[in-house]
């Protein structure tokens, strides 16, 4: 034990010895470089101060000419004014002679004849007059036959009045003498039956007219009562239909807010998907970008490394889309790590082959672009580094790696751009490299780290954009749900309110329907009373006029003789009443046929008379337009020689503010190609000073990052050696000498320093760590542990694969359990709905009551509503129908259920309480 604890000191020693000396190595190649990028800093200062000065006299001179432009903008734009109005001048006078052209023809082409018609006014006036004489005189006519007609229908109904009476003379005589004959006792006895019974008939109608004075009397009190609870009932629904709007417009609000609500928390949960993938992406794409080779071992070790920048992929950005193709023409520099300048190069070499990290590829920045000849492409193609961003000290290298490289659309491209330009190499979007020698390509490989930096920043763009979508979608659920509760409070009390204002309508309604029924009765029994007493007065009458007639034959009878009348005088009448109804038909017959004639000729003066002057109007007209167009013409021809003098002139002035336009134009176009020349210098000073304040703070940068290093250095010194930077360069510096730090046998001479070598202080290193790990201790029942820990891993992998079985079952039991309610339920309810409706129409003739599902698409938890509305109503709340039609609704749905679904016995119990007799009457 003492052995090894000696063994154990001397090779901590050893390793305390080696990390103290590569530490200090390490803070003099970083102090180095720091001293080099503080020198470096002031030269880009004072370029970045020249480079300031001549934007600021490009600019200067940018403003003078842009003030120079605008001073010619009135002169140009008064210009082309001059020359546009002076052209439109022109355009107009072009018009004016041709118009004129036009105007001069038509007065050349005029026709007197066709201007005339051959109608004569004097003689359709004629045609009038004769009309209107014909016209006076059948109107005398007509005026004559109806006085005749007047005459003879007062002959007819005297005629006729004499031979009725006539007639009424002779059948009374008769009759008088039948009397007579059948004899006088009989006549007795029915005067007297019939005043006994006048007698009744008086007595019965002052008692029926009583007893309708009383149901008047109590149908007026019930009516009154009536219209007083239904005044109630008004106000009753009108509050009922406010309390019902307020409710359906919470309801509404609610669903809408739910869906609102719900739509939101499924694209909240999309969102998170999404995030998760999203998130899931970017950690396997770091991954990727973290290899654990050479590259990844310099990017651990940058800061003992110095010189280091990064990878390629982090410091280039290409063009989306062309990452396949940079990457397949940069070949392994794609993946390679960028270093300083060559003897960054050679440390990282040593560091990799010290350490036994791998290989890497290595991209020295620095040097300058190839300037050779680069033929012109095709408009498809584009040169490599056209698509690729890049630091400046880097552009150069990338400029030769990728010479004459072309990025083609596809093979076929490539491949004739090859043909025509030998000496180019053609690269395509998939990655295929097309060279004049060499050909390669195929399926897609590993992909790069260029490829992979692009798709960590896509996926970091994207993980941005859905995280803050998640975020404000989650906002939105917060206070979607917040405002549900309180629309679904209020919901709530408008539910309670609607049932209690349902409540105090049912019990109105109830006495609204007793009261209902008293009148109905009331009246019922006065109209009863009323057809009583009709029927009394009309027999009484009946009686009294049959007392009378009888009375009159009993008179004739006890007065007259038995020998039969004459009835010359009778015939004689009737024949004069024949006559005067023939002449009645004949004096009809010519008034028809008068004013038949009458309504022929009627109106035709007037047409005519307008025709005659619509005729002499139109020989006005015409004779007006013909004058006219020969003034037209005259004028025309005037004003067609003015305007062709005029045009003469004209052309001669637009020709001088042509030439004065060109003048302006040519001096602005100087000035303007001075302008472009100047921008474009502004444009070339602006990028190289966005370059030298990209390098300056680049710079900043990397001094910032090497003095954090210094400090982290500083930091690992005291905490690994327990020396301060100061101290360990002094004593473990790279230019002290190395003591012996061997063995040494008895006798022997120990040797001599030797110089310091990182190479063999990173070996004397690796092997202190290696020798301090042997002498660590080891567990012996690791074996056994681990068999334990699989045996347990065994049992709750069995346990787990039981249950997610058995969840599967119980999943498949719930779904053939769901699917046999909703097939069940809605065979129910089909049958229910058509025996409701036919129940309904028996119940309610004229009526209109469905079933409606509350949620058709889920049957597990849809509701049922019901639909009434009673015929010559529009209602169809159950709340707003009296409590009788309520009760049928409710005897409709019952009765619905029986027929679809029988049962052997029903019990009803006061199902008539709240039913008048006709709804009665409709349930029996």
């Amino acid at each position: 034990e003492a052995e090894v604890a000696r063994r154990a000191s001397l090779v901590q020693a050893d390793l305390r010895d080696a990390r103290a000396r590569l530490l200090a190595d390490d803070l003099v190649a970083a102090r180095t470089v720091l001293e080099q990028e503080l020198a470096d800093e002031s030269v880009l200062h004072e370029r970045r101060a020249a480079v300031e000065d001549e934007l600021t006299q490009a600019r200067q001179t940018e403003a003078q000419l842009e003030a120079a432009l605008r001073a010619d903008l009135p002169a140009l734009a008064s210009a082309q004014e001059t020359w546009f109005a002076l052209s439109g001048l022109r355009d107009r006078l072009l018009g004016t002679q041709t118009l004129a052209a036009e105007r001069v023809r038509n007065a050349q082409g005029v026709d007197q004849e066709t201007l005339v018609s051959t109608i004569d006014p004097d003689a359709l006036d004629a045609d009038a007059v004769r009309l209107a004489e014909e016209e006076t005189a059948i109107a005398s006519e007509v005026a004559g036959l109806r006085t005749g007609l007047e005459q003879a229908l007062e002959d007819r109904r005297v005629a006729e009045e004499a031979a009725d009476a006539e007639g009424r003379r002779i059948a009374a005589l008769q009759r008088a003498a039948a009397d007579r004959r059948e004899g006088l006792a009989r006549l007795h006895g029915e005067v007297s039956a019939l005043r006994s019974r006048a007698a009744a008939a008086d007595d019965e109608v002052g008692r029926l007219q009583i007893a309708h004075g009383d149901a008047l009397s109590r149908a007026a009190r019930a009516q009154h009562d009536f219209t007083a609870l239904e005044t109630r009932v008004a106000g009753l629904d009108a509050g009922e239909e406010g309390l019902d709007a307020e409710h359906e417009r919470a309801s509404a609000e609610l669903e809408r807010l739910t869906e609102e609500w719900e739509n939101t928390k499924d694209a909240a949960s999309v969102a998170e998907r999404e995030r998760g993938a999203l998130r899931a992406r970017l950690d396997a794409l770091e991954l990727g970008l973290h290899r654990k080779d050479g590259a990844g071992a310099l990017l651990a070790a940058s800061s003992t490394v110095p010189g280091v920048l990064g990878t390629v992929a982090a410091l280039v950005h290409v063009r989306s889309g062309y990452e396949p193709a940079v990457a397949a023409a940069l070949g392994a520099a794609a993946d390679a790590v960028v270093v300083a300048d060559p003897a960054s190069a050679e440390r990282a070499l040593r560091h990799l082959r010290d350490g036994e990290h791998g290989r890497a590829s290595l991209l020295v920045a620095g040097g300058t672009a190839e300037t050779g000849d680069w033929p012109a492409l095709p408009d498809h193609a584009s040169y490599a580094i056209e698509v690729v961003e890049a630091p400046a000290e880097l552009r150069g290298a990338l400029s030769r790696l990728l010479f004459q490289v072309a990025v083609v659309p596809d093979l076929v491209a490539a491949r004739r751009l090859v043909e025509q330009h030998p000496e180019l190499i053609a690269v395509t979007r998939d990655g295929d490299t097309w060279g004049s020698q060499l050909v390669s390509g195929g399926s897609a490989t590993q992909p790069s780290l260029l490829e992979i930096q692009a798709a960590y920043d896509e996926t970091s763009r994207q993980l941005a954009e859905v995280s803050t979508r998640a975020q404000r979608l989650n906002f939105e659920i917060s206070t979607l749900e917040a405002l549900r509760l309180d629309v679904a409070d209020r919901a709530d009390v408008a539910l309670a309110k609607l049932h209690e204002s349902d409540a105090t309508l049912a019990a109105v309604a109830e006495e609204l329907g007793h009261y209902g029924t008293q009148v109905r009765s009331a009246k019922a029994e006065a109209d009863r009373i009323g057809s009583s007493i009709a029927e009394a007065i009309a027999a009484r009458d009946a009686d009294l006029a049959g007392l009378s007639e009888l009375e009159t034959r009993l008179a004739a009878a006890q007065q007259g003789t038995d020998d039969e009348p004459d009835t010359s005088e009778r015939e004689r009448l009737e024949a004069a009443a024949r006559t005067a109804r023939q002449a009645e038909v004949e004096v009809r017959l010519a008034l028809r046929t008068a004013e038949e004639r009458a309504r022929a000729i009627s109106g035709r003066a007037d047409e005519i008379r307008r025709a005659a002057n619509s005729e002499r109007a139109a020989r006005a007209r015409a004779a007006e337009r013909r004058g006219r167009l020969i003034q037209e013409g005259l004028v025309a021809r005037a004003v067609g020689l003015a305007a062709e003098r005029a045009l003469n002139h004209l052309e001669a002035s637009i020709g001088l503010a042509t030439e004065a336009r060109t003048e302006v134009e040519r001096g602005r176009a100087g000035r303007e190609h001075q302008l472009l020349e100047v921008r474009g210098r502004l444009r070339e000073l602006a990028r190289e000073h966005d370059e030298l304040v990209n390098s300056v703070h680049r710079d900043e940068m990397v001094r910032t990052e090497q003095r954090m290093r210094i400090e982290q250095l500083q930091e690992r010194a005291f905490a690994e050696v327990g020396l301060d930077i100061e101290a360990l360069i002094a004593d473990y510096g790279p230019d002290r000498p190395i003591p012996f730090s061997g063995t040494v046998e008895e006798g022997a001479e120990v040797p001599e320093p030797t110089a310091y070598s990182r190479e063999e202080q990173t070996k004397r290193l690796r092997a202190a760590e290696r020798d301090l790990a042997m002498l660590g201790r080891v567990n012996p029942l690791a074996l056994e542990e681990f068999t334990a820990m699989e045996e347990r891993h065994s049992f709750l992998s069995a346990q787990v694969e039981d249950l997610k079985q058995t969840r599967h079952d119980l999943l498949a039991i719930i779904r053939d359990v769901d699917s046999r309610v909703q097939e069940v339920f809605a065979q129910a309810f089909e049958d229910v709905q058509v025996a409701f409706t036919s129940t309904f129409s028996r119940l309610f003739p004229g009526g209109e009551g469905r079933l409606v599902l509350s949620d058709p698409d889920d049957l597990l938890t849809t509701g049922i509503e019901v639909e009434a509305r009673p015929a010559g109503k529009k209602i169809k709340r159950l709340s707003l129908l009296s409590g009788g039609e309520r009760s049928l609704v409710a005897v409709a749905f019952l009765v619905a259920l029986f027929k679809a679904r029988p049962s052997p016995f029903y019990i009803l119990d006061e199902v008539e309480a709240a039913l008048d007799d006709t709804n009665l009457g409709r349930l029996l």
